[in-house]
């Protein structure tokens, strides 16, 4: 622009610049068209946005255009007159004065646009954030609330007026916590995921899900934070609760086997690097299960609870108290001095149950057995040291007195009978099914005329590794495991069988004795006895049942009943081990027996122990008092005949005439007529 400015031009400049911000399109064009005529004191001036929409004549032109940018041109018509170098010059000051003031125009257009269109997508994530029902927080660096969403006023219960400004600590269950999420590190490497507890402005506490992330400017320098929280406490309380079903007790409330186990493999680990002694107790309740059956399960639910109360009193915060099922209950030591420690423990905890439980009314007593295992001198892992003490609790069980307790240790001898009897019991399921079980017949032999009058029928198991088994080899393990009614079923169903085989070989009837167990002798034993001669078409005078004294010693009438009813079968019951019990002679008078049967421990003194020979003579006394007959089981030497015969015994049963034998060469006795040669 030219140095000095009169009223005109000042006049044609203020124009200009209210036309530039004040006009657009046809009339900015007019306008400029009118000024830069004004200004120039010529006639006919115009402005060009476009060069193409310029006069074909021109005389004088100019560009409109400002650090590079064109924004048109200034255009004369030819005058009657030349243009002076002035003139240009003045209109080429004016051209840049209003370049300049066209880009000012468009660079405050485009910051508006810009803005504009920041502040439609800031109310689009506002709109946004609000419609999230997901807690949506940010903060500053110092951790104070710089914007809160309609999620988190729903959340907390906090108005966005209450909760931005102020420190997102009093959002915390407890504002002392830790949290190092605002901490330098955790800006500068990002964001993470965590559990919190947080706090209602009801003052309810609860459990979110927080997912923090970093907010950075425009040159990656964090400046707060964006916190996304979820109420997540309906979860929490069902994976308590799932924890719970799956690690601990629902009775008790103590930890289950599975809980037990990994704990104690976490303390294992320690206790190795410490080299310290540690056990596990195994222990089983004595006289629970008829407690459980007479009184009822939920009796015996309660006596369970109570006896959880009273181990886990006993005991160190740090010991473990477990119920593995049933009655059974495990507890873990560490931190032991000595391996002998470990039976103080068990004396202690045995002295628990000298007091009894009162339970709905009822004084109960009951005992516990308590097996021992050690680390690391039986085993370096749980359920190593677990299945140890479980054998050792069997140990302590047989070994106490009157069902009161004890406690045993575990030892290697001990493991190697236990895995005997578990090869023995498996492979008695698998002799059942595979045919290996077979009867043997020991002749019983009459004292006045040395023929046989019948036989009692000795199981024998046809191992296929070990060969012929006696009963002293698995029928205990049969006893223990419960298959020994599987096996007296076996018995009576295979001696009615061969009964049957000889009755059709034209053989007069002849009685054949099995044993019969404490399990077996219920209520369903005549009918089960009654079948299988059904089943054989037999008649009762082919068979006989030993039972044992102690049999005779529990529901006296129930018993008598029983044995009336096989009576009625026709079939004869002998009482077997007589004298080595202690039933009541004034009971005995009352049973339908038939037969007396004197053991063996009496037997083999005869006639050398003058005690034998009294409680034989005085047992055939009895007999004959009671008129019943008497045999004599275990007799190997004539001494022993002797003395008996003369005594007044009616039979014999013993390796002197015979050892249990085949059926087939019992059948040849009985076909040849054989009889006992001392007799004749």
């Amino acid at each position: 622009m030219i140095a000095t400015l009169s009223s005109n031009d000042l006049a044609c400049c203020s124009a200009l610049l209210d036309a530039v911000l004040g006009l657009e399109g046809i009339a900015l064009h007019e306008a400029l068209s009118n000024i830069v005529s004004s200004f120039l004191g010529r006639p006919g001036g115009r402005y060009f946005s476009d060069i193409a929409n310029a006069l074909d004549t021109q005389q004088l032109m100019q560009s409109v255009a400002h650090e590079g940018l064109s924004y048109g041109h200034y255009i004369f018509p030819e005058p009657a007159d030349s243009y002076t170098e002035a003139e240009a010059g003045r209109l080429a000051s004016f051209a840049a004065l209003t370049g300049r003031l066209l880009q000012n125009r468009a660079d405050t257009e485009k910051r508006s646009r810009a803005l504009d269109q920041i502040e439609s997508k800031l109310e689009q994530q506002a709109q946004i954030l609000n419609q999230m029902h997901e807690s949506v927080i940010t903060m500053d660096q110092a951790g104070f609330i710089t914007s809160w969403n309609r999620g988190a006023e729903q959340l907390f219960g906090y108005t966005a007026i209450e909760a931005i400004g102020r420190n997102v600590l009093f959002l915390y269950e407890n504002e002392d916590e830790d949290d190092t999420s605002l901490n330098d590190v955790f800006l500068a490497q990002g964001g993470r995921e965590m559990e919190v507890r947080r706090r209602k402005k009801s003052g309810e506490a609860f459990w979110a899900s927080l997912s923090l992330s970093v907010m950075r400017d425009q040159h990656g320098q964090p400046i707060g934070m964006i916190g996304y929280l979820n109420d997540i406490t309906e979860r929490k309380n069902a994976e308590k609760l799932i924890h719970h079903l799956a690690y601990y007790d629902s009775l008790t409330g103590l930890p289950n086997r599975t809980l037990l186990t990994r704990t104690v493999d976490q303390a294992l680990l320690a206790a190795q690097q410490d080299n310290i002694y540690g056990c596990i107790m195994f222990i089983d309740l004595n006289r629970f299960k008829p407690i459980n059956d007479t009184l009822g399960h939920v009796a015996g639910d309660m006596l369970l609870v109570e006896v959880a109360i009273r181990l886990r009193k006993a005991l160190r915060d740090e010991d473990v108290v477990a119920r593995l099922g049933a009655d059974e209950f495990a507890i873990a030591l560490f931190d032991i001095d000595k391996d002998y420690h470990a039976g103080f423990v068990a004396q202690k905890l045995i002295a628990l149950f000298d007091e009894p439980f009162f339970i709905d009314g009822h004084e109960l007593r009951v005992g516990a057995s308590i097996g021992i295992s050690m680390y690391p001198q039986d085993a370096a892992d749980t359920e190593t040291l677990l299945r140890l003490a479980d054998i050792a609790m069997y140990r302590a069980k047989q070994g106490g007195e009157n069902n009161e307790g004890g406690y045993a240790y575990y030892s290697e001898e001990m493991n190697r009978n236990t895995l005997d009897l578990l090869r023995i019991e498996t492979g008695l399921l698998h002799a059942f099914e595979y045919n290996e079980l077979l009867l043997y017949y020991q002749p019983k032999i009459d004292f006045a005329q040395g023929h046989i009058t019948g036989a009692e029928a000795l199981v024998r198991w046809q191992h296929p590794e070990r060969g012929l088994l006696a009963p002293g080899d698995f029928i205990p393990i049969a006893e223990e495991t419960g298959l020994i009614v599987q096996l007296s079923d076996w018995v009576l169903e295979a001696a009615c069988a061969q009964a049957r085989q000889w009755k059709e070989a034209g053989l007069e009837p002849i009685r054949i004795a099995i044993n019969v167990t404490a399990r077996e002798f219920t209520r369903s034993l005549p009918d089960r006895v009654r079948a299988a001669l059904s089943r054989h078409q037999l008649t009762g005078e082919w068979l006989e049942l030993e039972i044992t004294e102690s049999m005779l010693m529990h529901s006296t009438d129930r018993v008598i009943s029983i044995m009336e009813k096989v009576c009625l079968l026709g079939v004869t019951i002998s009482l077997d081990d007589f004298g080595t019990g202690y039933s009541s002679l004034s009971y005995l008078k009352r049973f339908p027996i038939n037969t007396l049967k004197i053991d063996r421990s009496f037997t083999t003194g005869i006639p050398g122990d003058t005690n034998d020979c009294a409680i034989a003579s005085a047992i055939i006394g009895i007999a004959k008092q009671l008129r019943h007959k008497v045999i004599a089981e275990g007799v190997e030497n004539m001494a022993q005949f002797n003395f008996l015969k003369e005594a007044g015994c009616n039979e014999l049963q013993g390796y002197l005439f015979s050892r249990p034998v085949p059926a087939a060469d019992f059948h040849l006795m009985l076909t040849e007529g054989r009889k006992f040669s001392a007799v004749v």
